[in-house]
């Protein structure tokens, strides 16, 4: 499926609609925040029948697959010459280059279904809990029972009453945030068509057994809350600013009958693991495939220090290129395993999961390959960037991009400087410079470095974040701070 988002970023104007041949998948731009997928199917289905929809919440885009080649070139033809507005806002078409959008599993039968969908939430920046979920999917249709798990990410199954209402679920909620901004929503058919439910708690519930017994935790100590205190929807003891949950019914976009939702949008099952049971929360992440000679503790902070608090860092002797990253709690995990699961840094693919252990030990500390500790305790650090509300505050989580925010540099520093930096620490330099303008009294600077991709500017993360900048005369050296910035470019 990673083509086709490669594809949806090559296919960036209109012009590239008359040198691609007509396809009956058409590649739709310009989005808004709040388009789902029912939104695309009522301003296109009078093309005609659409057979699979692929949405792209975070850059605003999708794929739509028609049943004939003639309805997408009406679609691409129709946007061409006059506007063609999705949920409000107008949108731009061309032609994919695939003739057919890859789906989640082999099968081709148009009319299969499930009652199970599968819904993996992307950006988790608060507690997604089967409560969370009851609350955005049961006034849709009617909800039997959700498992909720952690894999690559969070992700959860619903099972819904029927066929149908899983159908309506899945249109209106295809895409949609849960809270403004955040816990974004992808949606597929499950693999499972039913859950089996063993207790009623946070990760699981089933609906049709109130009797379940809720087994608790224990208390154990109190994990640090990232942002704060929670969306006023958890309890008194929360954390963060209250932020919206997902429109309920009251729009009619998200009160669809089975008229509205056409028999063509039952898309195939997905190929999803038939385990989805994951681990039990944990606040300590496993991290494999690190370069062996150009990854170590600190630098292993200085990357996941954007999405948490970090408390320990430890290699594992008996596991080369694995290190356990114990955060500030489970949440903290959750936005570090969905921002950085599977991103290249040194030439070697993260993969970042749960780990089985709660806490990280100290025990067979070694020494690796660049000579430094395999073992190392944050928990002290000034650097950690969640240590208080306030600071918490100032952080925006943001996934990897090709370009960094710096910040806390001296005035006295100017782009050559930290070309020569990058230069002297044998990291790709940047390509594009932006400094902010800074009010007189300030003593440091900040701005923007655009690189040439993203893998570029997270290893300059990894290696220069948190580099101690000195200066002739000065008591002091001066931290530089970096970040992944909300722009895409320069």
């Amino acid at each position: 499926m990673w083509k086709y988002f490669k594809l949806a970023l090559t296919e960036d104007n209109g012009e590239d609609s008359h040198r691609i041949s007509p396809s009956p998948v058409v590649h739709v731009r310009g989005l808004c925040e709040a388009v789902v997928e029912a939104d695309l199917i009522d301003a296109l289905e009078k093309f005609g029948p659409i057979c699979y929809v692929m949405m792209m919440p975070f850059k605003r885009q999708a794929l739509v697959e028609f049943s004939a080649v003639e309805s997408a070139d009406r679609c691409v033809s129709c946007g061409a010459k006059e506007p063609v507005y999705i949920a409000g806002q107008q949108a731009y078409f061309n032609y994919s280059t695939s003739k057919r959008i890859t789906r989640p599993t082999n099968a081709d039968n148009p009319n299969s279904g499930n009652k199970v969908l599968l819904l993996s939430i992307q950006n988790p920046l608060y507690p997604i809990t089967t409560d969370v979920l009851y609350t955005v999917c049961n006034p849709i249709g009617s909800v039997l029972r959700i498992v909720i798990f952690k894999r690559n990410g969070i992700q959860a199954m619903v099972e819904f009453e029927s066929v149908q209402c899983a159908q309506k679920a899945k249109a209106a909620l295809n895409g949609a945030d849960i809270y403004a901004g955040c816990c974004t929503l992808k949606i597929e058919y499950a693999r499972p068509t039913r859950l089996n439910v063993i207790k009623n708690d946070n990760e699981s519930w089933d609906y049709t057994k109130p009797y379940l017994v809720r087994r608790d935790r224990g208390k154990g100590r109190q994990r640090q809350a990232i942002l704060g205190e929670h969306p006023s929807s958890y309890s008194e003891n929360g954390y963060g600013p209250p932020c919206p949950l997902l429109p309920l019914p009251g729009n009619s976009r998200y009160k669809l009958t089975s008229v509205d939702v056409p028999d063509m949008v039952s898309y195939p099952l997905p190929q999803s693991s038939s385990s989805y049971s994951g681990h039990a929360p944990s606040s300590v992440a496993m991290v494999s495939g690190l370069h062996p000679s150009k990854m170590n503790c600190t630098r292993i902070f200085n990357l996941f220090c954007l999405y948490g608090n970090i408390e320990k860092v430890k290699f594992m002797k008996s596991v080369p290129g694995t290190a356990l990253v114990e955060m500030g709690d489970e949440y903290a995990v959750d936005r570090a395993i969905t921002h950085l699961n599977s991103i290249k840094v040194f030439g070697k693919r993260l993969n970042v999961c749960v780990s089985k252990q709660h806490a990280v030990i100290p025990s067979q500390v070694f020494e690796l390959e660049d000579g430094s500790s395999s073992y190392k305790d944050f928990a002290m650090t000034r650097n950690n960037r969640f240590s208080s509300a306030g600071q918490a505050s100032k952080n925006i989580i943001q996934p990897p991009s090709a370009v960094l925010h710096y910040y806390n540099v001296p005035p006295c520093i100017s782009q050559d400087h930290l070309l020569r930096l990058c230069t002297e620490h044998d990291v790709p330099g940047f390509v594009k410079f932006k400094m902010f303008d800074a009010k007189p009294s300030s003593k440091t600077i900040s701005g923007l470095l655009e690189f040439d991709n993203k893998t570029e500017a997270v290893e300059v993360l990894t290696v220069l974040n948190h580099y101690q900048i000195r200066i002739p005369n000065g008591s002091n050296p001066y931290t530089l701070k970096l970040c992944f910035s909300t722009s895409s470019h320069l």
